[in-house]
């Protein structure tokens, strides 16, 4: 069995779904044959290096809504990541361009650490305020989950992976997605959103039982 997530380091649902996904494969009887892959997937392409006004301003212009709005809707999210072992700290959130830091995340599926590398650039980006689209930030957070970090300097100072990035975007909508996390089985069952673990573990073994 073959699942598929589409996902962005700059939302914090797919965050929280990764760790749902997590959950929901332990539970999972045959969790030994699944393969996962991640794929790559901006809310905000045309997002600049790293935004100046805090999260919370961003989201009331995009809404627009007044700013104290926003703070419920942070609250909740808080919420449900602390749920998932996760200490979102919005008021150091800066949006930002996040190509480069899938062009990473490419690079590690090469090398079996691209679960490790999601992880690291989720908590550095939602619990740290890291600036996840600088190479110098990407490299330390490589060689912290154990990529070499001059073979990921001298990638990111590349284009490689660039095609990578842009053709599961391509293939994103092909398949009509349109938010994210979305998880395609075996590219005949979706599951749209973070979804609760239980959610995900029937749609893994009816996957299972189908196939």
């Amino acid at each position: 069995m073959k699942v598929e997530v589409w996902s962005d380091i700059a939302c914090p649902w797919c965050y929280i779904g990764k760790r749902r996904f997590a959950r929901a494969l332990v539970e999972f009887e045959r969790r030994d044959r699944v393969e996962v892959v991640w794929r790559s997937y901006q809310l905000a392409p045309d997002a600049p290096a790293r935004e100046t006004r805090p999260h919370d301003a961003l989201l009331a212009a995009k809404f627009g809504i007044p700013r104290e709005q926003v703070a419920p809707m942070h609250a909740r999210l808080a919420a449900e990541g602390a749920k998932e072992g996760i200490a979102y700290d919005f008021a150091s959130v800066r949006m930002e361009n996040t190509f480069d830091a899938h062009r990473l995340v490419q690079h590690a599926t090469g090398v079996g650490r691209s679960d490790a590398t999601l992880d690291r650039l989720y908590a550095a980006y939602f619990e740290q305020g890291e600036h996840v689209g600088s190479h110098d930030v990407l490299v330390r957070l490589a060689k912290e989950v154990g990529l070499d970090p001059v073979v990921t300097g001298a990638m990111l100072a590349s284009d490689q992976y660039a095609a990578d990035v842009r053709t599961d975007q391509a293939r994103a909508r092909e398949f009509g997605i349109t938010g994210v996390p979305f998880f395609a089985i075996d590219e005949r069952y979706g599951i749209a959103g973070a979804q609760p673990a239980d959610a995900i573990v029937a749609a893994l073994r009816q996957a299972a039982a189908a196939s």
